[in-house]
This record gives structure tokens, sequence and C-alpha cells, in this order.
């Protein structure tokens, strides 16, 4: 192969092909750019930057294919009273959950340290809300559910109290805003008597519980239960799994 391959200034961004084919987030191409561990059209890349034909055929060095297999993604029961991202206010991140004596007992492979490095949550879930979390080393995943062109959506059971008429629930369907812009269309619906189903795919700070002040409900309980085609299940609480081979979000 080929060192060097030629910079076309009317095509795209390697990394960023990259990163719309799955192959890995921009930021590890970059990575793998630098280290020479990319080929476009069997020409190994030598900077960064550099662009080329959309329909170019870009390849990864055994090295870097490697390592993007061995990246894992953790599916959380989130208890209350942990933060998802970074610690704040004295209460701790749920990555403090991801460890041996937590993970389900059936679950393969066993927990090592390797695999909290550069672990972070694909997506928020509030620190008074439970349910299903995931935190992944693969930037892939993390684009696929939290990028600005994601359409995952994301089930949650709300327990309310208040009263809502057919008005309310087709604003929380469609018609609200929150911060001066108009809310997606989302999928809300009776669970049962205290408890509405919601399905959004997108993901405002404290959406659901901001939507359902403006119709007048008070949320008492908000619980995450789908990402995408991934569910909670029977996971038990403050527990975790990993991503099993062939689920897909």
């Amino acid at each position: 192969m080929n060192d060097t391959h030629p910079n076309d200034p009317t095509g795209i961004r390697v990394s960023k092909l990259m990163a719309e084919r799955g192959l890995c987030s921009r930021r590890e191409a970059d990575s793998y750019i630098e280290r020479g561990l990319v080929f476009v059209d069997g020409t190994r890349l030598s900077e960064l930057g550099t662009r080329t034909s959309p329909n170019a055929v870009i390849t990864l060095a055994p090295e870097a294919q490697a390592n993007q297999n061995q990246q894992m993604t953790v599916i959380l029961h989130k208890p209350i009273g942990y933060v998802s991202g970074q610690a704040e206010d004295g209460h701790q991140p749920a990555l403090v959950l991801i460890e041996p004596r937590t993970q389900i007992p059936e679950d393969r492979p066993r927990f090592r340290s390797l695999h909290l490095k550069g672990m972070a949550p694909a997506g928020r879930l509030d620190i008074d809300s439970t349910g299903l979390l995931v935190l992944t080393q693969d930037g892939r995943v993390a684009r696929q559910l939290i990028g600005e062109n994601s359409t995952v959506d994301k089930e949650y059971l709300v327990r309310v109290e208040g009263n809502l008429d057919e008005r309310g629930l087709a604003l929380l369907n469609h018609g609200l805003t929150l911060d001066d812009k108009q809310l997606k269309p989302a999928k809300v619906g009776w669970a049962n008597d205290d408890q509405l189903r919601f399905v959004l795919n997108e993901g405002r700070k404290r959406q659901i519980r901001r939507m359902c002040e403006l119709v007048g409900l008070r949320v008492t309980a908000l619980k995450r239960v789908r990402i995408g085609r991934i569910r909670l299940g029977e996971l038990p609480l403050g527990e975790w799994r990993f991503l099993r081979p062939g689920e897909r979000f």
C-alpha cells in the first residue's frame, strides 16, 4: 500500500465519512489517522483534515479494528440519587455502580477495570429518575444515541398527580414549547389510572417533568424502560450488564 493519499479539496473530510459510516467516532478517526491506521482506496492517510470522494472505500488497519471490537457498552438500571455524568452537589455519578459486585451473575464477559477506560453515559437520566441508562466506550454507540441526527426513541413510564383532559393530552403529544423552542412530536398516553407512557426521540433537560408541569400535572415517579430496541426488562435496580453480541439499539 502507498503511504500518502491525495487530498481532494472538493470532497468530504475522511473523519466525517468514517463517523457517518459507523466505523468509529470522529475523535477516534482523527486518532487513527494520526497513527497511520486508516486507508482510503487502499492508500494510507498521512495527515488530519484530508478530504476524499463520498464514495471512497475506507478501511481500518487490523490494530484499529481490534480496538473498535473491544469497546464495551453497558446497560445499567440506575437508581434515584445518582447523576448520569460527572459528580455534582455531593451526588455520585452512575459510573461508580459499574463494578464486579453489581454485574448480574450470568453476564459475560466478567468485569475488568479496563472496561471503565473512556466509558461515559450516552444520554442523561435525572438524579430523581430511575431506569435504563447506557454507558459506553464506543463512540459509534454514543453518536447513534445522542448525535444531533439520532432517530432512536426512548420510552418512559411516568406516575403523575393532577387532572389531565383531552386537550392537555393532545398538547403532550404535540404543541408544547420549552425554552422558546417547539418540542418534536411525542407519543403520550395512559398506561394505567395514574401512569402515563411517554415515547420521545429528543432529550431536553428534565423534559418530561417540564412538559407535565405545562399541562398542570406533577410527576411523582419517572422510569425509563426502553432505548430503541433495548428494554430494561428484569434487570434489577442498581445492577448492570454488557450489551450482548447481536443486540442493536
